[in-house]
């Protein structure tokens, strides 16, 4: 019989108080976390508790239901290239939560484990009990108090506690991809990036650039689509929402900001939901579907920091998943 549970995680500030939890039943479930860590901790060491959890039943099909895209493609598609490379990416720069992924690829050995993903708060029975009892954990730790860890699993023993399930260390960014260094500089479209050069640039606005040529006026419906979308992303409560970032992101998602520096989605979600909020809005200039379910728009962004209004020219290219726009693909370039 096929053992069925939910597995989330939770942080409040990523980094910060984190909590974890996996649900099988309202009678089956546990939970943990830490005083500091980030989301993606929270979502692995879900996972990774429940494989030890289910020890005793390791002959028994698993699956396991899961909102992070980034657990799914890290133990399905990116694991076995990161060990042939002596768990480094294919930049050559280390892999963030090595050792929680280590001992993730250990509990999996000789188990057969089917990965699902469920999209986050949308009414999954089980989905919305693993994500109240991790963030209750989450909570507990901002409050400095015990987190309830719930009675387990039925009939197995006490999983004992290992180097991975203590507060784990808040690896930094790989060099190319820094975390946010000033108020101004915020990852996921760095509006305002004090280290991009604008000496070179003409003094006054950049021009605006033209449609792709040999394109029609683009649809009204696609622009408002995706202006609102990019409005989302421009709200300072989505992007301190790590949740919400995570549904809006591409798995494969890069961004290259003003001065160069290179974002990816691991890095954005990591950092992003700590950093400061700016008041900002999109102005677009044009839209385009460039492929089936792949859609760009460029506009202006027009943000005030410490009181100062600046803009940046920007293009984002969109991919449908599962019937939704997801962030692809940014680019934005300060105007002087």
């Amino acid at each position: 019989m096929t053992i069925v549970a939910a597995a989330d995680g939770s942080a409040l500030g990523n980094p910060g108080p984190a909590g974890w939890a996996w649900v099988i039943s309202d009678q089956e479930w546990r939970a943990g976390g830490w005083p500091r860590a980030t989301n993606n901790q929270g979502e692995l060491m879900a996972v990774l508790d429940l494989l030890r959890s289910t020890e005793s039943r390791r002959d028994e099909p698993l699956l396991v239901l899961c909102d992070s895209q980034y657990v799914i493609n890290s133990v399905t598609k990116w694991m076995p290239g990161w060990k042939r490379k002596g768990w480094r990416k294919a930049d050559g720069k280390p892999v963030l939560n090595r050792e929680l992924l280590e001992d993730l690829d250990a509990a999996l050995r000789g188990r057969e484990v089917r990965f699902e993903w469920v999209k986050g708060h949308a009414g999954h029975p089980l989905n919305e009990a693993a994500d109240t009892r991790a963030r209750a954990a989450a909570t507990a730790y901002q409050q400095r108090r015990d987190p309830d860890s719930g009675p387990g699993l039925i009939g197995a023993d006490p999983v004992t506690e290992s180097t991975s399930m203590r507060t784990p260390a808040i690896e930094p960014s790989a060099p190319s991809v820094p975390a946010p260094v000033s108020a101004a500089e915020p990852s996921l479209f760095d509006l305002f990036d004090l280290d991009a050069d604008l000496s070179a640039s003409p003094a006054g606005s950049a021009s605006v650039p033209p449609e792709p040529s040999g394109s029609a006026s683009p649809a009204d419906d696609l622009v408002a689509e995706l202006v609102e979308l990019e409005r989302m992303l421009l709200d300072p409560a989505v992007r301190g929402d790590a949740r919400r970032l995570d549904e809006l992101l591409h798995p494969d998602f890069v961004e290259i900001g003003a001065s160069g520096r290179v974002w990816d989605r691991e890095a954005t979600l990591s950092a992003l939901p700590g950093g400061p909020a700016l008041e900002a809005d999109c102005d677009p200039i044009s839209a385009i579907e460039l492929a089936p379910g792949v859609a760009q728009l460029l506009y202006r962004s027009i943000a005030r920091v410490d009181g100062i209004t600046r803009s940046s020219l920007r293009s984002s290219i969109w991919q449908r998943v599962d019937g939704a726009y997801r962030l692809r693909f940014h680019q934005g370039t300060a105007e002087a």
